[in-house]
């Protein structure tokens, strides 16, 4: 019975000890919680960068011991103007983060908490006493529970962290209140860590009193600490390796994996890397108890992958494995392999500069060496000082590799250096040759050798200086014009023009001294300089010499071609200032040899410049008459010789200058047509000449019916736009284009005429009659006639003023008589004056004449004068 009793009092004193020792329990595992998160939260504070990170890290942690699915965090700004709810996550009223002041907050359950530095728990039961007590609202939807606990600096409160539920079947207690009160300062420790890494040891000394003081004869402290020693002697290991190991990066890798294991199980390591095309995985470091070392290979959806793509330390148990193969995040047969090995893995991402350059990773084969989390943490901290390590290690190889390429850059620089000496007087010389060479071009003609007109103003400028400095001294220019040279080069082409040019300037080179001066001025122009001559005759002698010259025959491209020279002379004076005024005075005795008859020179005196001046001002004055329309207008009729009706009215003008009287025709065409109003004047003549065919289509009898006649220059048939231009004129002022004659003189067409055929027979095929001037004026060709669609051909009116006395011109004209039978085309007497000349025109059979015999011509200046009837009876 004794034994029963004694047996029955030890079960009571168990039952009676078993909730003591659950409760002891419960303690020892809520004080490993709240251990376990205050070393969450102070290994968060040293790794986190961010607040934007570690709010939601601060979460999970809180999370471990309380619901904290809803959870915000409400802090003052610097200034403590406004609250900012830098994190805010609920299931009722969403994820926001306002900014509001304090007085928005002064009525809120969060801002009593802020204001009165308490915690303030409300249940379901309480809520509305406590609120209406403390005279506080609630913003936002209705909680169940509602915890907030204020978060303390210094004595001073810098917001508060508030857990709230919405779910009946989630409830808090005091004690959850008193774990958020002893948690926010931790919080706030690891905010200002955050904020400032320079308080970061004094963090870490406060934080290890306090874990001091709630487990001191906690072993696992001691343990925490000498992994943290082992950690600070691993991080000056790897430091020292990457500093020491020399240029085998394989022994370095293998240092950094045995450095490694010793912090924790790493009996397979690797160390992978992007390509530099961000497209493959390359694996420098490769360690492993099972596999071979992989080659390079694509990104996929591997475990190595999946760090890269999170930028997150990553654990891998075969259970996550397979979820993230059902979420799409790993293939499957990575995910079947680790689940077959019962793989645990773990990887970190390689940060360089901010960026990921790759992921070291170790892993296990059984079941017993799993990883922990805090495995997890340790790599990741880790791998940023082996990242550091690597990449240090490689900048020192670089600058290895970097150095050894030097040495062979500067080797190979410095043979090339030799080498470039060795040509180097050899490249001197051939730069002073070449600016010998564009001095010598600089200064000389391309094509002939001679001097250009840049080095012969320099010698005249020379010689103008010499003449005033020794007035006895005597110089002279030549310039010496060719003829003919257009004409060779057009038939015969250019290199036949610049062999021409090279023969001319060799045959002018054996006319004068040594240390005379030729030059090339361009085209087919050259000077001379004559240097200290005797007197004017010997400059004479050399212009005769040079004309001779020129006059022998050329033989160019198996041709023989003749040309000649025209050769202006001026005597270089005192009164000479530069030597634009010599070349001006030389240029215009020359222009005066040509028009005297060319193959002569001709020696410049003052009436030349004399000349010169007047044909200018003749020349202005007809450009102000041009302008003005001050010409007297004039008709004078082609007619019928055997009934003495009109052909038609060739329209023209006289001009009267106020000083120098009545100018030929042939003068003041001259000057339209070096001043280049040629076109000018004769749109003048076809306006008016359309303004008299616009009155007769008005008028009575025959008048509509009758034609006009305007003689053109050869110009308008050289450039389509104008033959377009001219019949677009004549359209526009409504004239019907078959009342219109156009003369075209036969001398000018010589000249041009491998140009004009197709302009000719444009305006044929626009319905303009045609006549050909002055037939015979010049190298008269009866290729015209065959060739060209005229209506008219006009005889030039010297063979008319010969005839009768001259037979030989009348069978001429009566030959063309003949030829115009064939070739459909009227002949017309120009200049019939006499009696005697109309009988014999009439002889032969000519049907058309025009003179002053027939009709003169009548003055056109008032509106009766544009109907007047010619007869022939008025001449």
């Amino acid at each position: 019975m004794a034994s029963a009793r004694s047996n029955g009092g030890a079960d009571a004193a168990e039952r009676t000890l078993l909730p003591q020792l659950e409760e002891l329990k419960q303690q020892h595992r809520r004080a490993e919680l709240i251990q376990k998160a205050l070393l969450d939260i102070s290994e968060l504070a040293g790794s986190v960068s961010e607040l934007s990170r570690l709010y939601p890290a601060l979460q999970n942690i809180i999370g471990r011991f309380i619901d904290a699915r809803n959870f915000f965090v409400a802090l003052y700004d610097g200034d403590r103007t406004n609250v900012d709810f830098v994190y805010f996550i609920d299931q009722e009223d969403g994820t926001f983060a306002p900014t509001m002041s304090p007085e928005e907050l002064n009525n809120s359950l969060t801002g009593h908490v802020m204001n009165t530095a308490q915690p303030l728990f409300l249940t379901q039961e309480t809520f509305a006493e406590v609120t209406g007590k403390i005279q506080a609202v609630g913003i936002g939807s209705h909680p169940v529970d509602w915890i907030g606990v204020p978060l303390n600096r210094g004595g001073q409160v810098i917001g508060a962290l508030v857990v709230q539920s919405y779910d009946d079947s989630v409830r808090y207690s005091e004690s959850d209140v008193e774990l958020l009160v002893f948690v926010s300062q931790h919080i706030v420790n690891a905010f200002d860590r955050v904020k400032s890494r320079e308080l970061t040891e004094t963090m870490i000394r406060e934080r290890t009193k306090q874990l001091r003081h709630i487990n001191d004869e906690l072993q696992e402290e001691i343990q925490e600490r000498q992994k943290i020693e082992s950690l600070q002697q691993a991080l000056f290991e790897i430091s020292e390796v990457a500093a020491t190991v020399g240029g085998d990066m394989q022994t370095f890798y293998a240092n950094i994996h045995d450095i490694l294991a010793r912090l924790l199980s790493a009996p397979n390591c690797y160390i992978a890397v992007l390509s530099e095309d961000s497209e493959h995985l390359e694996f420098p470091y490769f360690s492993d108890e099972i596999r071979n070392s992989p080659n390079r290979r694509k990104l996929g959806l591997g475990l190595t992958e999946r760090v890269l793509r999170t930028g997150r330390a990553e654990l891998i148990t075969p259970q996550i494995a397979v979820e993230l193969q059902q979420q799409g995040e790993l293939d499957a047969f990575t995910s079947e392999g680790i689940v077959k090995d019962d793989n645990s893995w773990l990887g970190s991402p390689l940060f360089v500069e901010g960026e990921i350059a790759g992921v070291i990773a170790v892993q296990t084969y059984n079941r017993g060496a799993s990883y922990s989390f805090k495995d997890l943490e340790l790599l990741r901290f880790v791998s940023h000082h082996i990242a550091v390590a690597i990449e240090r290690k490689r900048a020192a190889e670089a600058i290895q590799r970097y150095n050894q390429q030097l040495a062979e850059k500067v080797k190979e620089r410095t043979d090339e250096l030799n080498q470039a000496n060795l040509h180097l007087k050899k490249q001197i010389e051939e730069r002073k040759e070449i600016e010998r060479k564009l001095i010598h071009d600089a200064n000389h003609d391309s094509l002939t050798g001679l001097a250009n007109r840049a080095m012969f103003n320099n010698r005249l400028e020379l010689a103008i200086a010499n003449k005033k400095r020794y007035p006895k001294h005597n110089f002279a220019v030549l310039f010496v014009d060719l003829d003919r040279f257009k004409l060779i080069n057009d038939t015969l082409g250019h290199h036949a023009g610049d062999c021409f040019l090279i023969e001319v300037a060799n045959r002018i080179g054996k006319c004068i001294r040594a240390y005379d001066l030729l030059a090339r001025l361009g085209g087919d122009e050259f000077v001379i300089l004559l240097d200290s001559f005797d007197n004017p005759e010997d400059v004479e002698e050399v212009a005769n010499r040079v004309i001779s010259a020129i006059a022998n025959p050329f033989e160019l491209e198996g041709s023989e071609m003749y040309s000649g020279a025209s050769v202006g002379i001026a005597f270089i004076e005192s009164g000479y200032q530069s030597s634009d005024e010599i070349l001006r005075d030389a240029d215009a005795a020359m222009y005066q040899a040509k028009t005297m008859g060319r193959g002569r020179y001709v020696i410049f005196d003052k009436s030349m410049r004399q000349k010169l001046l007047e044909e200018l001002a003749l020349e202005n004055e007809f450009r102000r008459n041009l302008k003005s329309g001050e010409f007297e207008c004039f008709c004078q009729p082609v007619l019928a010789l055997d009934d003495e009706r009109p052909l038609y009215y060739e329209y023209y003008i006289r001009w009267e200058h106020p000083k120098l009287g009545k100018i030929k025709r042939e003068q003041f065409r001259q000057v339209a047509e070096h001043s280049g109003l040629s076109i000018d004047m004769d749109h003048f003549m076809l306006r008016n000449a359309c303004e008299i065919l616009a009155n007769w289509s008005e008028a009575d009898g025959d008048y509509p019916y009758r034609k006009v006649a305007v003689n053109m220059s050869i110009n308008h048939l050289l450039q389509t736009k104008l033959v377009e231009q001219l019949i677009g004129f004549v359209q526009e002022a409504n004239v019907d284009p078959s009342r219109l004659v156009l003369e075209f003189d036969e001398h000018d067409l010589n000249r041009k005429s491998q140009f004009v055929l197709p302009a000719i027979k444009k305006l044929k095929r626009a319905g303009i009659s045609l006549v050909l001037d002055n037939f015979g004026s010049g190298l008269a060709s009866l290729s015209y006639l065959y060739s060209y669609p005229f209506d008219f051909v006009k005889v030039d009116h010297r063979f008319v003023k010969s005839i009768p006395r001259s037979q030989r011109n009348l069978k001429l004209v009566q030959s063309i008589l003949m030829i115009s039978e064939h070739l459909k085309f009227k002949l017309i007497a120009d200049g019939v004056d006499t009696q005697e000349q109309l009988q014999a025109l009439k002889d032969i059979g000519c049907h058309y004449g025009q003179g002053k015999y027939l009709i003169k011509a009548a003055a056109v200046d008032t509106e009766e004068s544009l109907l007047l009837q010619f007869s022939p009876a008025a001449g």
